[in-house]
């Protein structure tokens, strides 16, 4: 098998076609993979050690941007095309998979003229555009949540979304939260989220008042690491401050209650460990999306959304308080999230696509 996956930018993206890739090494014997995604920083950190094959695409988004910036996007796409159709040849894959983010569109453009079956993954519940438009050249679209505006229901599967094998080994091996000292971890996404850095430190300022003891877990990003650190140094908080997290797996079987962005892919990973939250959706995803995902979650009562438009470090501290004085609620989110989790995901999407690849002339 050879399959090559499109796409990068954040680790929501990256983190699914990471799981999916080695699930699919591990099935099919000899399986060769190609990473193709940006030249930023995140993509190689998240793919180091991986051992898969890596190529940097040059494109641009659209979306968001100015006029001009927009135009310059758009000439650059018929050379992108053009580079990702020499990939493809001299790669030669089986299966091209999708998994969003402005790379993907030149990869399965080129994908759809070389004839190449194509499956891609929308991991939010308000598909981006790039995914919406490579919808209508995909032969299958696996989605994590419901999805509006929804893809063609003849070729979608809910799948939910893949988490890496290490998160599910993790799940299985999990203590019950009474029986462990109380650990917060902040998560800001792949690239961190100065807004919620600023409000968790105002928050552990109250906290810390207060005489609340805890053990802290932030990732912070790259450019507050240090503003984070000296911050909970001099409040004298038990904080562990890094800019990246590559071990999620250890960092979320030590935590007890969990302040994050609502990414797709992060929300995925803490309902396969049963981790409630406490949601800040990022208020400037594109539709919103951030906080729909999160509404699921809400909705099915395990985890708590608040609106950053208005939210303080003393309302958040309340917050956090609240929850983590109360165990017996902590674990009834817990057990509801586990409810929502559809751990099975990889697998069903690595047997999808193994039927895609075979109908359309792949011999195992």
């Amino acid at each position: 098998m050879r399959l090559i996956v499109a796409g990068g930018g954040t680790g929501g993206h990256l983190f699914p076609g990471i799981a999916v890739a080695t699930a699919m090494r591990e099935r099919v014997a000899a399986t060769r993979v190609l990473f193709i995604g940006t030249s930023r920083l995140l993509d190689q950190q998240a793919l180091a050690g991986c051992g898969f094959e890596l190529a940097g695409l040059q494109c641009g988004g659209v979306k968001g941007l100015g006029t001009m910036q927009r135009l310059r996007s758009l000439l650059r796409m018929p050379g992108a095309v053009l580079e990702a159709m020499r990939m493809l040849r001299q790669f030669n894959p089986d299966l091209v998979f999708g998994v969003g983010g402005y790379v993907t569109g030149p990869v399965l453009l080129a994908a759809r003229m070389l004839g190449v079956p194509i499956a891609i993954h929308e991991q939010n519940s308000v598909p981006g555009m790039a995914n919406r438009l490579a919808g209508r050249l995909a032969d299958k679209v696996f989605i994590s949540l419901p999805c509006v505006p929804p893809f063609p229901p003849a070729k979608t599967v809910r799948t939910g979304n893949p988490v890496r094998r290490e998160i599910l080994a993790a799940a299985s091996e999990k203590t019950p939260w009474p029986e462990r000292s109380t650990t917060l971890l902040v998560l800001g996404g792949s690239q961190g989220a100065h807004r919620v850095n600023l409000l968790v430190m105002e928050a552990m300022e109250q906290l810390a008042r207060q005489g609340r003891a805890l053990h802290l877990i932030h990732q912070t990003g790259g450019a507050d690491e240090e503003q984070v650190r000296t911050c909970y140094h001099k409040l004298g908080i038990d904080a562990e401050v890094t800019a990246f997290i590559r071990d999620m797996a250890s960092v979320y079987a030590r935590a007890d209650l969990v302040v994050s962005r609502a990414g797709a892919t992060t929300l995925a990973e803490l309902a396969v460990m049963g981790l409630p939250a406490l949601l800040i959706p990022y208020p400037y995803a594109a539709d919103d999306h951030q906080a729909t995902n999160a509404e699921y979650y809400v909705k099915g009562s395990g985890c708590r959304m608040l609106r950053e438009s208005g939210l303080t470090g003393e309302i958040l501290a309340r917050s956090i308080s609240e929850y983590l004085q109360n165990p017996e609620e902590l674990h009834t989110m817990s057990a509801n999230m586990k409810t929502m989790a559809m751990p099975d995901a990889t697998n069903r999407i690595v047997d999808e696509c193994l039927q895609l690849a075979t109908r359309k002339g792949w011999h195992g």
